[in-house]
Protein backbone atom coordinates (compact mmCIF):
# COMPACT_ATOMS: atom_id res chain seq x y z
CA UNK A 1 0.00 0.00 0.00
CA UNK A 2 1.22 2.79 -1.15
CA UNK A 3 0.45 5.86 1.00
CA UNK A 4 0.57 9.37 -0.66
CA UNK A 5 0.58 12.64 0.90
CA UNK A 6 -1.58 15.79 -0.96
CA UNK A 7 -0.02 19.20 -1.78
CA UNK A 8 -3.12 20.82 -3.25
CA UNK A 9 -2.00 24.64 -4.12
CA UNK A 10 -4.01 27.61 -4.41
CA UNK A 11 -2.68 30.69 -5.69
CA UNK A 12 0.96 29.55 -4.59
CA UNK A 13 -0.04 28.17 -1.10
CA UNK A 14 -0.82 24.52 0.88
CA UNK A 15 -4.61 24.52 1.12
CA UNK A 16 -7.35 21.86 1.85
CA UNK A 17 -10.94 22.06 1.01
CA UNK A 18 -13.73 20.94 2.04
CA UNK A 19 -15.84 18.74 -0.98
CA UNK A 20 -13.61 20.56 -3.78
CA UNK A 21 -15.28 24.14 -2.72
CA UNK A 22 -12.95 26.73 -3.91
CA UNK A 23 -14.62 29.14 -1.00
CA UNK A 24 -14.15 26.43 1.75
CA UNK A 25 -10.09 26.41 2.33
CA UNK A 26 -7.81 26.24 4.87
CA UNK A 27 -4.34 27.40 4.48
CA UNK A 28 -2.07 25.27 6.01
CA UNK A 29 1.27 27.14 4.53
CA UNK A 30 2.66 29.49 2.17
CA UNK A 31 5.78 27.36 1.36
CA UNK A 32 4.92 24.42 -0.77
CA UNK A 33 8.76 23.32 -1.25
CA UNK A 34 9.01 23.37 2.75
CA UNK A 35 5.67 20.99 2.95
CA UNK A 36 6.94 18.40 0.19
CA UNK A 37 10.12 18.17 2.42
CA UNK A 38 8.41 17.20 5.10
CA UNK A 39 6.59 14.74 3.70
CA UNK A 40 9.65 13.29 1.91
CA UNK A 41 11.37 13.13 5.44
CA UNK A 42 8.75 11.31 7.18
CA UNK A 43 9.68 8.78 4.76
CA UNK A 44 7.05 8.87 1.56
CA UNK A 45 8.18 7.95 -1.63
CA UNK A 46 5.20 9.46 -3.91
CA UNK A 47 3.81 13.25 -3.56
CA UNK A 48 0.21 13.82 -5.13
CA UNK A 49 0.04 17.76 -6.35
CA UNK A 50 -2.99 19.25 -7.30
CA UNK A 51 -3.06 22.65 -9.11
CA UNK A 52 -6.48 23.91 -7.96
CA UNK A 53 -6.75 27.13 -9.77
CA UNK A 54 -5.66 24.77 -12.89
CA UNK A 55 -8.58 22.36 -12.44
CA UNK A 56 -11.55 25.64 -12.19
CA UNK A 57 -9.67 27.61 -14.91
CA UNK A 58 -8.72 24.61 -17.09
CA UNK A 59 -5.23 25.55 -17.54
CA UNK A 60 -1.84 25.23 -15.48
CA UNK A 61 -1.57 28.11 -13.03
CA UNK A 62 0.88 26.92 -10.32
CA UNK A 63 3.07 24.67 -12.99
CA UNK A 64 6.53 27.11 -12.02
CA UNK A 65 6.09 25.65 -8.60
CA UNK A 66 5.52 22.00 -9.57
CA UNK A 67 8.32 22.06 -11.48
CA UNK A 68 10.65 23.25 -8.79
CA UNK A 69 9.29 20.19 -6.22
CA UNK A 70 10.04 17.32 -9.14
CA UNK A 71 13.10 19.36 -9.47
CA UNK A 72 14.68 19.81 -6.08
CA UNK A 73 13.58 16.16 -5.02
CA UNK A 74 14.19 14.02 -8.10
CA UNK A 75 14.09 10.72 -6.24
CA UNK A 76 10.71 11.26 -5.26
CA UNK A 77 7.57 9.98 -7.75
CA UNK A 78 5.34 12.88 -8.15
CA UNK A 79 1.92 13.21 -9.92
CA UNK A 80 0.35 16.15 -10.95
CA UNK A 81 -3.67 16.78 -11.65
CA UNK A 82 -5.38 20.15 -11.87
CA UNK A 83 -5.99 21.57 -15.88
CA UNK A 84 -4.11 18.82 -17.52
CA UNK A 85 -5.64 19.23 -20.64
CA UNK A 86 -3.66 19.14 -23.48
CA UNK A 87 -0.15 17.41 -24.78
CA UNK A 88 2.15 20.70 -24.49
CA UNK A 89 1.36 20.85 -20.34
CA UNK A 90 2.01 16.81 -20.71
CA UNK A 91 4.95 17.41 -21.68
CA UNK A 92 6.07 19.98 -19.92
CA UNK A 93 5.77 18.30 -16.62
CA UNK A 94 7.25 15.68 -17.91
CA UNK A 95 9.92 17.77 -18.74
CA UNK A 96 11.04 19.30 -15.29
CA UNK A 97 10.73 15.64 -13.75
CA UNK A 98 6.65 14.83 -13.41
CA UNK A 99 6.41 11.38 -13.37
CA UNK A 100 2.47 10.73 -13.59
CA UNK A 101 0.09 13.60 -14.85
CA UNK A 102 -3.55 12.82 -14.04
CA UNK A 103 -6.41 13.79 -16.37
CA UNK A 104 -9.54 14.46 -15.15
CA UNK A 105 -11.75 16.88 -16.52
CA UNK A 106 -10.72 16.35 -19.85
CA UNK A 107 -10.61 12.81 -19.22
CA UNK A 108 -14.62 12.57 -18.80
CA UNK A 109 -15.40 14.88 -21.69
CA UNK A 110 -13.19 13.70 -23.84
CA UNK A 111 -12.14 9.89 -23.56
CA UNK A 112 -9.75 9.90 -26.91
CA UNK A 113 -7.70 12.36 -25.47
CA UNK A 114 -6.59 9.63 -23.01
CA UNK A 115 -6.39 6.93 -25.54
CA UNK A 116 -4.06 9.61 -27.77
CA UNK A 117 -2.29 10.32 -24.44
CA UNK A 118 -1.66 6.58 -23.37
CA UNK A 119 0.13 6.62 -26.85
CA UNK A 120 2.20 9.35 -26.42
CA UNK A 121 3.42 9.49 -22.97
CA UNK A 122 3.19 5.40 -22.13
CA UNK A 123 3.55 4.59 -18.60
CA UNK A 124 2.82 8.29 -17.28
CA UNK A 125 -0.99 8.73 -18.09
CA UNK A 126 -3.22 8.28 -14.28
CA UNK A 127 -7.17 9.09 -15.07
CA UNK A 128 -8.94 10.61 -11.85
CA UNK A 129 -12.55 9.66 -11.11
CA UNK A 130 -13.88 12.23 -8.88
CA UNK A 131 -17.52 10.44 -7.90
CA UNK A 132 -20.14 11.70 -6.16
CA UNK A 133 -22.75 8.87 -5.29
CA UNK A 134 -21.54 6.74 -8.34
CA UNK A 135 -21.51 9.15 -10.87
CA UNK A 136 -18.49 11.36 -12.08
CA UNK A 137 -18.35 14.89 -11.76
CA UNK A 138 -16.04 17.49 -14.00
CA UNK A 139 -14.77 20.87 -13.51
CA UNK A 140 -13.24 20.81 -9.87
CA UNK A 141 -16.19 18.54 -9.07
CA UNK A 142 -18.49 21.93 -9.80
CA UNK A 143 -20.75 19.63 -12.43
CA UNK A 144 -22.31 16.20 -12.54
CA UNK A 145 -20.92 14.70 -15.49
CA UNK A 146 -23.91 11.77 -15.75
CA UNK A 147 -21.03 8.87 -16.41
CA UNK A 148 -21.15 5.98 -14.30
CA UNK A 149 -17.90 5.67 -12.64
CA UNK A 150 -17.17 1.80 -13.16
CA UNK A 151 -18.13 2.21 -16.45
CA UNK A 152 -15.28 5.42 -17.02
CA UNK A 153 -12.89 3.16 -15.12
CA UNK A 154 -13.48 0.16 -17.47
CA UNK A 155 -13.09 2.63 -20.48
CA UNK A 156 -9.87 4.18 -19.63
CA UNK A 157 -8.41 0.72 -18.45
CA UNK A 158 -8.85 -0.15 -22.56
CA UNK A 159 -7.04 2.91 -23.12
CA UNK A 160 -3.93 1.82 -21.47
CA UNK A 161 -3.95 4.27 -18.32
CA UNK A 162 -1.09 3.51 -15.79
CA UNK A 163 -3.90 3.83 -13.13
CA UNK A 164 -6.53 5.67 -11.75
CA UNK A 165 -7.28 7.89 -8.93
CA UNK A 166 -10.62 7.22 -7.17
CA UNK A 167 -12.23 10.34 -4.66
CA UNK A 168 -15.57 9.98 -3.33
CA UNK A 169 -16.70 13.50 -3.00
CA UNK A 170 -18.72 13.35 -0.17
CA UNK A 171 -15.91 12.34 2.34
CA UNK A 172 -12.66 14.40 1.03
CA UNK A 173 -11.51 16.83 2.79
CA UNK A 174 -14.65 16.47 5.87
CA UNK A 175 -12.48 13.71 8.15
CA UNK A 176 -15.46 11.03 8.01
CA UNK A 177 -13.38 8.35 6.78
CA UNK A 178 -12.29 6.60 3.58
CA UNK A 179 -15.29 5.06 1.61
CA UNK A 180 -13.51 1.60 1.67
CA UNK A 181 -16.68 -0.40 -0.19
CA UNK A 182 -17.03 1.89 -3.22
CA UNK A 183 -13.19 1.79 -3.83
CA UNK A 184 -12.74 -1.79 -3.56
CA UNK A 185 -16.20 -2.16 -6.03
CA UNK A 186 -14.52 -0.02 -8.26
CA UNK A 187 -11.31 -1.68 -7.80
CA UNK A 188 -12.68 -4.93 -8.50
CA UNK A 189 -14.09 -3.71 -11.52
CA UNK A 190 -10.48 -3.20 -13.13
CA UNK A 191 -6.95 -4.90 -13.33
CA UNK A 192 -5.15 -2.15 -12.97
CA UNK A 193 -4.24 -0.44 -9.97
CA UNK A 194 -6.53 1.74 -7.69
CA UNK A 195 -5.30 4.75 -5.99
CA UNK A 196 -8.12 5.63 -3.02
CA UNK A 197 -8.38 9.63 -2.11
CA UNK A 198 -11.23 11.27 -0.20
CA UNK A 199 -11.63 10.72 3.91
CA UNK A 200 -8.51 9.00 5.03
CA UNK A 201 -8.57 9.82 8.59
CA UNK A 202 -7.07 7.82 11.01
CA UNK A 203 -5.15 4.17 11.37
CA UNK A 204 -7.88 2.25 11.15
CA UNK A 205 -8.21 3.96 7.53
CA UNK A 206 -4.80 2.85 6.63
CA UNK A 207 -5.30 -0.94 8.02
CA UNK A 208 -8.87 -0.81 5.96
CA UNK A 209 -7.21 0.05 2.78
CA UNK A 210 -4.92 -2.60 3.16
CA UNK A 211 -7.08 -4.72 3.68
CA UNK A 212 -8.50 -3.95 0.35
CA UNK A 213 -5.11 -4.42 -1.28
CA UNK A 214 -6.25 -7.93 -2.57
CA UNK A 215 -9.29 -5.68 -3.97
CA UNK A 216 -6.87 -4.22 -6.26
CA UNK A 217 -6.29 -0.71 -4.56
CA UNK A 218 -3.13 -0.28 -4.25
CA UNK A 219 -2.35 3.03 -3.07
CA UNK A 220 -3.95 6.10 -0.82
CA UNK A 221 -3.79 10.03 -1.18
CA UNK A 222 -4.46 11.28 2.33
CA UNK A 223 -4.65 15.09 2.90
CA UNK A 224 -5.85 16.85 5.61
CA UNK A 225 -5.95 14.25 8.27
CA UNK A 226 -2.41 14.73 8.14
CA UNK A 227 -2.24 18.54 7.79
CA UNK A 228 -4.50 18.67 11.38
CA UNK A 229 -2.26 15.83 12.50
CA UNK A 230 -4.89 13.65 12.85
CA UNK A 231 -2.96 10.76 11.49
CA UNK A 232 0.73 10.65 11.38
CA UNK A 233 2.66 9.49 8.14
CA UNK A 234 5.34 8.44 10.09
CA UNK A 235 2.76 5.56 12.08
CA UNK A 236 0.85 5.14 9.23
CA UNK A 237 3.52 3.80 6.91
CA UNK A 238 4.63 1.35 9.75
CA UNK A 239 1.20 -0.23 9.62
CA UNK A 240 1.45 -0.67 6.22
CA UNK A 241 4.98 -2.06 6.72
CA UNK A 242 3.46 -4.38 9.35
CA UNK A 243 0.25 -5.23 6.91
CA UNK A 244 2.99 -6.04 4.20
CA UNK A 245 5.27 -8.49 6.40
CA UNK A 246 2.25 -10.39 7.95
CA UNK A 247 1.03 -10.81 4.05
CA UNK A 248 5.07 -11.74 3.20
CA UNK A 249 5.14 -8.83 1.28
CA UNK A 250 8.83 -7.37 0.85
Amino acid sequence: MLLIPAIDLKDGKCVRLRQGNMDDETIFSDDPLAMAERWIDAGTSRIHIVDLNGAFQGFPVNADIIGRIAETYPDVEIQVGGGIRDFNTIQTYLDVGVDFVIIGTQAVRTPHFVDDACMEFPGHIIVGLDARDGKVAVEGWAKDSGHDAIGMAQRFEQAGVEALVFTDIGRDGMMRGVNTGATRELARSVEIPVIASGGVTNLDDVRDLCDAEQDGVSGAIIGRALYEGKLDLREAQAVVNGQGASRGVS
